[in-house]
């Protein structure tokens, strides 16, 4: 039986494991650099949610922020290696002003930096799953950010709040709770004559009559789109999400009257899987003719070389790929096992006669059905 927004809240409140998700503006000053105020006012509800049994995730944007009035400049960098610079220098000293906050209330911080890249591959994303829950049951408070200053795709979008619901997959949490400078979900544009609070969202559905355009502050990327999105993830992954302001954290954190609650819509799926559908960036694509469409969409087989009609981009065997049907629409996303160098000469062939003629090493999947997801739209079983 599905929860009741009533429900959710509830289980938000009682969730022994929870990711709380911080946004730049909700930490900085208007003009850049940190406002330790607002850090310390957040570390302390964190901290008391970890006095109180609970298991504490933060995932906290802010490190460009922080550090670009450190470099001398006036405003946050538009090019890309200005803000990998300027996360460098402002993600140790938001670390550091997190480690003596903490510290003031007895709990020791514990730092993770992560792309994309290392979740979707399945030693790096076993190896974070084992890092944070080594950390949890420790008694440290890890604070997760991306890792900006390697990061691209990423770094550009300003997306922490997908982030945030990939790591509440990733660590097991029974809630997430993103805090921003906006009091939850309207119907219209904040502030704008009319635009009314939208306490809960029960599945997508809600969302047709709300409008989600838009970015926040100028300080951080993030707009009301990217939390929606991170809803939408956690929520299909059976975890409540609550969004509402920094100032009303408290509230928020324990399952309180505050913000929009997004009601669980789904079950958990495998968290790497979850990654590769929501966090990765495809690095070529595979058309597939339709028998080998029918086997990974209905029959849950792996790709093989048979099914394959066309290689595009350049790739490496373990990266990202999309698959496309006979239309060119994109059906599924997996972790392809041949660079696109040597593919070419193997497409149309079954894998019996290229292990004959090449070793048996050739008998592999193109796509092995454990690292591969089905799209949004796709037809189930």
């Amino acid at each position: 039986m599905s929860l009741t927004p009533r429900d959710a809240r509830r289980s938000v409140g009682e969730a022994h494991r929870i990711v709380v998700k911080v946004g730049s503006s909700s930490l900085t000053r208007t003009d850049g650099g940190l406002d330790v105020g607002r850090v310390e006012a957040l570390v302390k509800v964190v901290s008391d949610r970890v006095a109180s049994g609970s298991h504490v995730v933060l995932v906290s944007s802010g490190a460009i922020a922080t550090g670009f009035p450190l470099l001398g400049l006036t405003g946050r960098p538009r090019d890309l290696a200005t803000q990998q610079a300027s996360a460098s220098v402002g993600q140790g000293v938001l670390l550091a002003q997190y480690s003596r906050a903490f510290s003031d209330q007895g709990l020791t911080v514990g730092q993770v930096l992560l792309t994309a890249d290392d979740m979707t591959r399945r030693t790096h994303y076993r190896n974070a799953q084992r890092t944070f829950e080594r950390l949890l049951e420790m008694g440290v408070v890890p604070i997760v950010n991306e890792n900006d200053t390697v990061a691209t795709d990423e770094i550009r979008l300003g997306d922490n709040d997908r982030l945030a619901a990939l790591v509440a997959h990733l660590v097991r949490a029974d809630a997430l709770v993103l805090l921003s400078d906006v009091d939850g979900l309207y119907d219209g544009p904040p502030g704008s004559e009319g635009a009314r609070l939208v306490p809960e969202i029960r599945d997508v559905t809600d969302l047709s009559d709300v409008s989600i355009g838009g970015v926040g502050s100028g300080l951080g990327l993030g707009g009301m789109a990217t939390k929606v999105e991170a809803a939408r993830i956690a929520t299909a992954a059976g975890i409540p999400v609550v969004l509402a302001h920094a100032r009303a954290a408290v509230t928020a954190v324990a399952g309180g009257d505050t913000g929009t609650i997004f009601v669980p819509t789904g079950r958990r799926t495998p968290t790497r899987l979850l990654w590769l559908g929501h966090a990765s960036t495809p690095q070529g694509r595979l058309h597939l003719d339709a028998g080998a469409v029918q086997a990974v969409t209905v029959r849950r087989a792996s790709l093989l070389p048979a099914g394959v009609t066309q290689v595009d981009g350049e790739f490496t065997a373990g990266d990202p790929v999309d698959l496309l049907d006979e239309n060119g629409h994109t059906i599924a996303r997996g972790l392809v096992n041949y660079d696109s160098a040597e593919l070419p000469e193997l497409l149309g062939r079954s894998t019996r006669d290229l292990a004959r003629e090449r070793g048996p090493e050739y008998e592999r999947e193109v796509v092995h059905r454990d690292d591969l997801v089905i799209l949004t739209g796709v037809p189930r079983d």
